[in-house]
């Protein structure tokens, strides 16, 4: 087989490269806008045609990549993800490495029977919302965990576009076709390494946090002595006190912030002041341990933690947090029951501070001034909606999102519709994931707005403005010439060399053409070459599909894409991190390709 002649739109070609890279890692620029750079610049070179300049914005991977970008926003905002995490979160019991480690095993395996992409995309808002509640810096996870997921993608046949369109690449040659798990060892062999090198050496190749990117959540209650226990009271069944909300709060300092009369009905939250408490009522309510004692034993309340009303007062969905009434408040000059704030507002006042005072009874009666700051408890959605008024102005961010769980099985249609679409469909990946995306808006689980504010387009643009790039390597024949060259210079390798040089040229190829261009390109040229050399030809063919999952070094790869925003990544973060992980990837794959031969 003869090298093809190296040309001068070779050159070109490799000369945007280098560039592209070096912008990368100088960190002069944005990634994307050195994408897009690299995208105007192929065209005037005459290195694509003017009409194929922004074929990126159209291709499969982009619109797919915004269509689970949706979707997966979609199941987050109904509290689907976040109740698939809850244990485990309870499992790894807030520890870092832990949680690092069972998000990096789940998403791996996710991800080895759907595209990488969408296991990253899916798990992404999950991780965000985390970091910030367990106030773990998110660069120090999204990027082991999204090396995972790519990982994953070596662990099945339908991983990975490479692996998935390979038995295809073998069919001219008459060569035995690969079944579901034949790379199943391998697979494992490379997750579990890539998973094992980031518990090991985690704290040396992540970046460090940077400041101010861990805020950690400040629990108002800290401040207020009288209100640092929330439980869950059952009112006896053959109680025979006439009790209303408002005598437990001002009698024994018990805010009652949440109320289920009878075990049919709805949970109010909250309760007016007003309402009666009838026998056999289960509320929740904040005070201290002290006064939850004198309650039971004076009225006979059994005193529990939350449990029948535990979803109530999920930290997703509702919470406690300080305002302060504005010199220009509609509330000046009235009394919270004048305004009827509990039944207005959807929200139970629990202290009221003014100057050195902290008063937590008889808040109804008192006349509201400028400066008073109320303590407020209620659902995201209750604050959400007072804050535009401007009557009250909040202390801390409110930078949670409003849940709707309601709309969880319309979330849950939409994606199972994607996913049923892809498997059985034979449509294009994105148009089945976009289908999904568009149902979420289209029954209510998402605005458009909301789809919009949820795609990362600093990820659409760099990945949109690298294919173009891909597309030039392969048209003009430089990635088939670097192949062919690096390959022609080990001329009768051993059978572990020759393994090293496909893996890393596949490696190499995959970081600036992309997974299914190095497939594309090394396949036949690793087939003719281990027949010529009297080795394996499946064999030589297996590993450079796998390779093309070495894509560590770059935020060229689509998880590295859509993490490096969220994450706060630099190209040199992808390089320190990447480097010792590619190596230690092409290690253990001519490793296995050895053993196996």
């Amino acid at each position: 087989m003869s090298d093809p002649s190296f040309t001068f739109e070779m050159a070109l070609t490799f000369g945007v490269v280098a560039v592209v890279v070096l912008l990368f890692l100088s960190d002069r620029l944005r990634v994307d806008v050195v994408a897009v750079l690299a995208m105007l610049s192929l065209p005037f070179l005459g290195l694509i045609p003017p009409r194929e300049t922004f074929q990126g914005l159209a291709s499969n991977a982009v619109v797919s990549i915004i269509a689970v970008i949706i979707m997966g926003r979609g199941l987050d905002h109904t509290g689907i993800i976040s109740r698939t995490v809850r244990p485990i979160m309870r499992l790894a019991g807030g520890r870092k490495r832990r949680i690092v480690l069972i998000f990096s095993v789940t998403v791996a395996i996710i991800s080895s029977f759907m595209q990488n992409i969408g296991a990253a995309a899916l798990f992404l808002p999950a991780i965000q919302r985390l970091s910030r509640q367990a106030a773990i810096p998110i660069s120090q996870m999204l990027m082991p965990i999204g090396f995972a997921a790519i990982l994953g993608g070596t662990v099945t046949l339908v991983g990975s576009s490479p692996l998935i369109m390979l038995n295809d690449l073998l069919r001219p040659y008459d060569l035995a076709p690969f079944n579901l798990f034949s790379v199943t060892p391998a697979g494992l062999l490379l997750m579990g390494g890539g998973i094992l090198f980031f518990m090991l050496f985690m704290g040396w190749v992540l970046p460090k946090s940077k400041d101010g990117e861990v805020r950690e959540q400040v629990d108002p209650l800290h401040f207020y002595p009288e209100l640092n226990t929330l439980r869950e009271m059952v009112y006896p069944a053959d109680a025979r006190n006439a009790l209303r909300v408002m005598d437990l709060c001002d009698v024994y300092n018990i805010h009652v912030v949440a109320l289920r009369e009878r075990e049919e009905s709805g949970v109010l939250l909250p309760p007016d002041r007003e309402m009666h408490i009838p026998p056999g009522a289960v509320c929740a309510a904040y005070g201290t341990e002290e006064k939850f004692a004198e309650l039971a034993n004076d009225l006979g309340f059994t005193v529990r933690e939350p449990r029948e009303l535990a979803r109530e007062f999920s930290s997703d969905l509702a919470g406690v947090a300080e305002g302060v009434v504005s010199p220009h408040s509609a509330f000046l000059g009235k009394t919270l029951a004048q305004v009827r704030f509990r039944h207005s507002h959807r929200l139970a006042p629990l202290a009221l501070s003014r100057g050195e005072e902290v008063h937590y009874t008889g808040l109804g009666r008192m006349v509201l001034r400028p400066g008073d700051t109320l303590l407020m408890h209620g659902a995201w959605e209750s604050f959400k909606a007072m804050r535009p008024k401007r009557d009250v102005l909040f202390v801390q961010s409110l930078d949670f999102e409003v849940l709707h769980p309601r709309k969880a099985l319309a979330a849950v249609s939409c994606f199972a519709l994607a996913t049923l679409l892809v498997i059985f469909s034979g449509l294009p990946l994105s148009v089945s994931l976009m289908t999904g995306a568009l149902g979420m808006v289209l029954t209510g689980v998402l605005t458009m707005e909301e789809a919009y504010r949820g795609v990362d387009w600093r990820t659409v643009f760099l990945l949109a403005g690298l294919i173009p790039l891909g597309v030039a390597m392969q048209r003009t024949g430089a990635a088939a010439w670097l192949a062919s060259s690096l390959l022609g210079l080990a001329g009768q390798p051993p059978d572990w060399l020759f393994f090293f040089l496909l893996g890393l040229i596949s490696t190499v190829l995959t970081l600036v053409v992309s997974n299914v261009g190095a497939a594309v390109l090394l396949v036949p040229l690793a087939v003719d070459m281990a027949t010529g050399l009297g080795m394996d030809p499946r064999l030589a063919a297996l590993v450079v599909a796998l390779a093309a999952s070495n894509s560590f070094m770059l935020p060229t790869h689509q998880v590295n894409a859509l993490y490096m925003g969220p994450g706060g990544y630099r190209a040199a973060d992808f390089m320190k991190a990447g480097a010792p992980l590619s190596l230690a990837f092409l290690v253990l794959l001519t490793l296995y390709a050895v053993a196996v031969s």
